[in-house]
C-alpha cells in the first residue's frame, strides 16, 4: 500500500531538512506510519517522553554533565530493565521488527531500531551519541569528557571493546578479513533511517515481494533524495512491475536529481520507452 498524501508530505519534509535538523525518533515514527497509516502516533511519542524522563530521573538530571559510565547505566537501566527492550535471533527475519511502532509493542526489534530508541533518548538528555554503521550490526557510541565508548543496543546496552568488535566482525566476514575503521563508521541521521529501512527493502526483495520492495525505496527516495540511485531503484522495479505511470515519475526525478551522464543516457532510453507506452 502506498503511504497516504499526509505522511508522504512529512517525508518530504525530513528530505529537505538538514541532516542536524532530522528528529531521529519521530522520523522513524513517520517510516512507520507508511505501514500503519490509521495509527495515533501519540502514544508513541508519549512512550519517547516517558524513556527520556526515566532516564533523566536515572541520572539525577545531572544533564550534560552526566559521567559516561553513568549515562550507559541509566540507558540499561530504564531501556532494557524497566521497559524490556531487547533483541533475539528471531527479529532477524520479522519485517514488523524495523517498523519502531511494532518494536515499542512488542519491546523487541532489530539492532538499528533499538539503537534508534537509545540514540533518541541519550540526545534529549543532551549526551553526545552516534550511531555505528557497523556490518551486521547497529551498535552506538556515546562520548563525554574525551572519552568515548562502543555499546551494543541489541545486546542489552553491553560494552563493547576492540576485540570484542573484531570477533563480531569475524564471525560475519571470516577470520580472514581484518576489521578497519571503515567498518565502524559515524552514520549520519539520515543515514541511520536508510539503514532502518534498507532492513526492510532488503527482506521483501529476498521475498519476491517486488511491489512492497517498490514503494519502501520510493520512501527512502523522499526522505534522502540525495541519495539519486534511491530514485532509479524505485523506477526499474516499478517498470519491471509495468506500473508505467509510477516509473517514468521515478526516473524522471532521477534525470532531474543526477549528474552521472552514463546512467542518464541509458535511463532515458527507458523513459522514452516507457513514455511511448503511456501514450
Amino acid at each position: 500500500m502506498r503511504a497516504p498524501r499526509n505522511i508522504r508530505q512529512r517525508l518530504t519534509e525530513i528530505g529537505n531538512a538538514k541532516d542536524e535538523d532530522i528528529d531521529l525518533a519521530s522520523a522513524a515514527l513517520v517510516l512507520a506510519a507508511t505501514d500503519r497509516p490509521g495509527v495515533a502516533m501519540e502514544p508513541y511519542l508519549r512512550h519517547l517522553e516517558n524513556l527520556t524522563s526515566g532516564v533523566r530521573d536515572y541520572a539525577k538530571g545531572s544533564g550534560p554533565e552526566a559521567a559516561l559510565e553513568l549515562r550507559i547505566e541509566a540507558l540499561v537501566q530504564v531501556i532494557v530493565r524497566r521497559y524490556g527492550y531487547g533483541g533475539t535471533e528471531d527479529v532477524f527475519d520479522d519485517l514488523d521488527a524495523a517498523n519502531l511502532m511494532r518494536v515499542i509493542d512488542h519491546r523487541s526489534g532489530l539492532p538499528v531500531a533499538i539503537g534508534i530508541l537509545f540514540i533518541a533518548t541519550a540526545r534529549a538528555q543532551g549526551w553526545t551519541a552516534t550511531g555505528l554503521d557497523f556490518p551486521g550490526r547497529f551498535l552506538v557510541r556515546l562520548d563525554a569528557g574525551g572519552q568515548r565508548i562502543i555499546i551494543d543496543p541489541f545486546a542489552g546496552g553491553a560494552v563493547l571493546d576492540a576485540p570484542d568488535m573484531r570477533a563480531m566482525f569475524k564471525a560475519i566476514a571470516g577470520n580472514h578479513v581484518e576489521l578497519t575503521p571503515g567498518h565502524y563508521r559515524d552514520l549520519s541521521n539520515r543515514g541511520i533511517l536508510l539503514r532502518l529501512q534498507g532492513n526492510i527493502k532488503t527482506r521483501l526483495l529476498r521475498q519476491k515481494q517486488w511491489d512492497e520492495a517498490a514503494q519502501t525505496i520510493e520512501t527512502m527516495a523522499l526522505f534522502a533524495p540525495g541519495h539519486t540511485d534511491l530514485w532509479r531503484e524505485a523506477g526499474l522495479l516499478y517498470a519491471r512491475l509495468e506500473r508505467n505511470r509510477d516509473a517514468v515519475r521515478m526516473l524522471e526525478e532521477y534525470m532531474r536529481r543526477t549528474g552521472a551522464e552514463d546512467a542518464r543516457y541509458k535511463t532515458s532510453v527507458l523513459l522514452q520507452e516507457l513514455q511511448a507506452r503511456l501514450n
